[in-house]
């Protein structure tokens, strides 16, 4: 299988810079995953689409400020820094450019000082590890001085952090937002509730790995990056419930998705607890416990729409995209939603 047979034609005019006002308010198409058959919608009437009984998995995850804009200690020269993955001995896995002005033992400051970062390693890919000094409590000082990690499509300046979250986010160190979950008001998610649908929120921070371009020709060949999720007993067993009841586990974007399918055995129960996924789910992949998924429309040749396509197939969501393109719908981070039902 080969990263191209993933490629769509996108014209740039359709990649969302902007999120819309109304988070519910965006487009929806609704895809039968087996037939291809295509319906237009607005996501606020996802309720509609969706039965008592189901159980939603929402990714609770939070988003950092994970940007820092710096300047080496001895020459001034400017320096950024995106904070990917915190270590167990507190120093940071990072992304450094110009990554030439990273060399071991190289100290950069932000903030005038407020922070210091001292590389203390290289490894793959040319990430750097450094170690922090500060004075007080990190987190403060990092939302002191951070900024939003958008992606580099997106090049319209935020006006408001919180639409680049969830309105349920709650456990800070994603370095991107689990866009899919971005649809969602609290509103919706009492209609959904009041209609009897279960709710079971999951944890996955998000690394930029889950978002970085397939460089190989052969989709075999490709490694993800790791990442960390946690799943509770509470959202454990209302998942396994709902299953056995025969209600349908629909996950509301991929990094719930790759959550629950890597805590799941292989009876099909998903196991509470904590740790690293590097799961890679393409076309071929069985899945031992999502039955349907919320999405929205993802970069072409990326991981993700090969997640998408396993759920479906690979032709079934192509021409979808292709119609969301003749329909002009929005696409990516801040873009409009698909429902594979």
């Amino acid at each position: 299988m080969k990263t191209s047979d993933f490629y769509y034609d996108l014209p740039e005019e359709l990649i969302a810079q902007v999120p819309i006002e109304d988070r519910s308010s965006s487009k929806l198409l609704v895809l039968n995953k087996s037939t291809g058959e295509i319906k237009h919608d607005i996501f606020k009437n996802i309720v509609s689409y969706l039965k008592e009984g189901d159980c939603l998995v929402l990714n609770d995850t939070r988003v950092i400020p994970a940007r820092l804009i710096g300047e080496k200690k001895d020459t001034g020269g400017r320096v950024e820094f995106l904070l990917l993955k915190r270590n167990e001995d507190d120093t940071w896995e990072t992304l450094v450019k110009p990554g030439k002005k990273a060399k071991i033992g190289s100290e950069i400051s932000f903030g005038n000082g407020k922070l210091i970062a001292e590389v203390v390693d290289i490894v793959e890919d040319g990430k750097r590890i450094v170690k922090f000094d500060y004075d007080g409590i990190f987190e403060e000082v990092l939302y002191e001085l951070g900024k939003m990690p958008l992606p580099p499509y997106i090049t319209e300046t935020l006006q408001d952090n919180e639409r680049y979250q969830t309105v349920y986010s709650k456990t800070s160190g994603s370095a991107a937002a689990p866009t899919a979950g971005l649809h969602f008001t609290e509103e919706l998610l009492d209609d959904i509730r009041r209609k009897g649908i279960n709710i079971a929120f999951v944890t996955l921070h998000v690394g930029l790995g889950t978002f970085r371009p397939v460089k190989v020709d052969d989709v075999n060949d490709h490694k993800m990056h790791s990442e960390f999720y946690m799943v509770s007993d509470e959202s454990a067993e209302l998942i396994n419930s709902v299953k056995k009841s025969g209600g349908r586990v629909i996950c509301v974007g991929t990094t719930s998705c790759r959550t629950i399918e890597s805590a799941c055995d292989d009876q099909g129960n998903v196991m509470s607890g904590s740790g690293w996924t590097d799961i890679f789910i393409y076309p071929g992949y069985k899945f031992k416990i999502v039955d349907n998924l919320i999405t929205n429309f993802h970069l072409p040749e990326s991981t993700l729409i090969m997640l998408v396509s396993a759920l479906s197939s690979r032709k079934i969501i192509l021409n979808a995209y292709k119609e969301a393109v003749k329909e002009k719908y929005r696409f990516f981070s801040f873009g409009d939603a698909m429902f594979l039902e």
